[in-house]
């Protein structure tokens, strides 16, 4: 018995020592260490980087992009159709972000480099977005810090909107095509959450074109608008007519500050101070003349 045993063992030994043999001759796998070098060519994903405070990872950016303002001084390497590969490929990323519609993405991707398409369009999404990011660049607690900040401004904006604005009817336009925001809308999930009537109604879509007589025949109390498109208003065909003209409570907004609106990223709670701090100037003794 006792030969036996020790046969065992040093039968056991023998093997043990021939699988470590095996395991150390195996190549060593190693995890991936996280980008280094980031092409951003979507302003919101820009922002996003740097709220992770990764900012020093941006090596070019698209050429709207433009804050923080750090980002400024970076490569800039075109817009959504005419982005310039040769410069994207001398760069050496080793993560380009971009939007689906990017006409590159196949081309870079045919190439090897790593692109990660994100399209941020709700909150929800936007959420998503930064956990995604978070998780690629190693930077999950800053991702969630960066979503719990939206929220907390979110909610320090709804105690700011006054009461009686919550009944009025809004209108925001995003671009004087024109193009509105509508409720599932990033734009329009935030006028929701501020209490706001959006003038839009759900079936015309995320951010649909509309007819500048719909406009009219919904007449809003109050409109939220770029300063640059402010000036034309009156000017559209029975536009001067409108509550929110005729009591002049318009939302103009400055072109800084409309990028935070208008961009699904992590300003997007500033954005909703923004809003509501436009709408404590209006009155409601102004308002109550409309109806």
């Amino acid at each position: 018995m006792c030969g036996r045993g020790a046969g065992s063992a040093a039968l056991r030994l023998i093997v043990t020592v021939i699988v470590m043999m095996i395991v150390a001759a195996l190549p060593l796998v190693t995890k991936a260490a996280a980008p280094q070098r980031i092409i951003s060519l979507v302003p919101s994903l820009t922002e996003s980087v740097c709220a992770l405070q990764l900012c020093e990872r941006l090596v070019g950016v698209d050429r709207h992009s433009n804050w923080p303002g750090r980002v400024q001084a970076l490569p800039k390497l075109g817009g959504l159709d005419d982005v310039q590969l040769e410069r994207v490929v001398a760069l050496k990323p080793d993560l380009v972000l971009a939007a689906p519609s990017a006409r590159i993405v196949p081309r870079l991707r045919s190439l090897g480099v790593n692109v990660v398409v994100l399209n941020p369009q709700t909150q929800a999404e936007i959420e998503r977005t930064f956990r995604e990011l978070g998780k690629r660049l190693e930077a999950e607690p800053a991702a969630e810090q960066a979503i719990e900040k939206i929220q907390a401004q979110i909610q320090q904006a709804q105690q700011l909107v006054p009461a009686w604005v919550k009944a009025q009817r809004v209108y925001f336009e995003v671009a004087s095509t024109p193009f509105a925001a509508g409720p599932a809308s990033f734009i329009g999930e935030l006028m929701q959450r501020l209490g706001l009537h959006n003038i839009i109604p759900p079936e015309l879509g995320v951010f649909p074109q509309i007819n500048p007589e719909f406009v009219v025949r919904q007449q809003p109390q109050i409109i939220l608008i770029a300063q640059n498109a402010q000036a034309g208003l009156a000017q559209r065909p029975a536009w001067a007519s409108l509550p929110a003209l005729k009591q002049q409570q318009i939302c103009a907004f400055p072109a800084a500050e409309y990028d935070i609106l208008v961009r699904p990223g992590p300003r997007l709670g500033e954005a909703a101070l923004l809003m509501a701090r436009c709408l404590q100037r209006f009155t409601q003794s102004a308002s109550s003349s409309n109806h």
